[in-house]
């Protein structure tokens, strides 16, 4: 059996240094080659969904509100079709919505391929003011008064502005803390609720004129308050609850 000579081991291992060298040469190439196959597809995937009509707005839907208010808001909104929906301006979209001060809350979100939904919520209407005028305004439990109304919704409570001052939104909030500390049997005894100003409300329950003051001190003003009730007397005054007085 012959053996391999020298001079052939030598050629074969040349032979493969040569390939490897190839190889190594080749390399860079191969990867500037897959390089651009990688950025020819990501610039056609920007292209597709920040230029192209492929992704752009065809529709605009509004949720969460009355079918009648939908067409206001989608007036607000100017979204104009046919712009990519991933340049949409979110943002501004839902600034330009929230103009409508029926609305608490407004988000946007993209529904991929081609539609814009408007997630709105609207305002709860927690109590309404009668301003001097004898003008109804819906007041939510913030204390903003958003909308003029013709007669109060049912359920909702309503309360007497005694000035012009008395509908500041510190005001607003004052009676707003009144009306939500009563529990429901001295709800339904109430018969007048006056607002003055941001540190005085008063009400009526029954024969008995509360003077409750402003926004501070609730609960305590309340256990106080029920607790004087039981000797029906003719005024409460539990605006400094430290010191009560009836007379």
């Amino acid at each position: 059996m012959s053996r391999p000579t020298r001079g052939t081991g030598l050629a074969s291992s040349h032979a493969r240094f040569q390939r490897r060298a190839q190889d190594v040469r080749r390399r860079p190439w191969r990867l500037a080659a897959y390089a651009a196959v990688v950025l020819a597809v990501v610039a056609l995937l920007v292209w597709a969904v920040g230029f192209s009509p492929l992704f752009a707005v065809r529709s605009v839907e509004v949720v969460g509100v009355p079918p009648a208010q939908v067409p206001a808001i989608r007036s607000l909104a100017e979204v104009p079709q046919g712009q990519p929906l991933a340049r949409v301006d979110r943002k501004a979209v839902a600034g330009r919505v929230a103009q409508l001060a029926t609305l608490a809350d407004v988000s946007i979100e993209l529904s991929w391929p081609s539609t814009l939904v408007i997630h709105a919520s609207p305002r709860v209407p927690f109590l309404v003011v009668k301003n001097p005028q004898g003008q109804l305004q819906v007041v939510d439990a913030s204390g903003l008064a958003y909308a003029h109304v013709d007669a109060a919704p049912k359920g909702v409570p309503v309360v007497n502005a005694a000035s012009q001052a008395a509908l500041s939104r510190d005001a607003l909030a004052a009676a707003v803390s009144v009306v939500r500390v009563l529990p429901d049997h001295l709800q339904r005894q109430v018969t007048r609720v006056v607002v003055s100003s941001a540190d005085l409300v008063t009400l009526t329950l029954g024969r008995t004129q509360v003077v409750w003051g402003g926004i501070d001190q609730p609960e305590r003003k309340l256990t106080i308050m029920t607790a004087l009730l039981t000797g029906a007397p003719r005024v409460i005054d539990v605006s400094a609850p430290d010191t009560p007085v009836t007379r």
